[in-house]
């Protein structure tokens, strides 16, 4: 599996599951079963990368929430509404990256 710059990307994992499966219908329809095994191969490492990717969109946004939620509180207790208000947009993003890289 080969990752840009070493990361777990979504939309080429996407692309490479489609491609596969593509490939596989190929031979699927032609009877070449090295089309066939290749396109598996493809598809598997396609969805491999695509969940590779979401958890560390997860995973980032899991670190985002609690670091804003920590800043939102400390700028509370503080009184720093600057902070407050930073911690709060950061917890937000958060959960909002969560919510979009959850598993379905």
């Amino acid at each position: 599996m080969s990752y840009n710059n070493g990361e777990p990307n979504k939309t080429t994992g996407q692309y490479h599951s489609v491609k596969g499966n593509a490939v596989e219908t190929i031979g699927n329809l032609t009877g070449a079963e090295t089309w066939q095994q290749s396109g598996k191969e493809e598809h598997a490492q396609g969805e491999t990368e695509y969940k590779a990717a979401q958890a560390k969109g997860y995973a980032e946004g899991t670190m985002d929430r609690v670091g804003g939620k920590k800043d939102a509180v400390v700028g509370a207790v503080t009184g720093d509404r600057q902070q407050e208000a930073s911690g709060n947009i950061r917890h937000d993003k958060g959960e909002a990256q969560q919510e979009f890289n959850k598993n379905a």
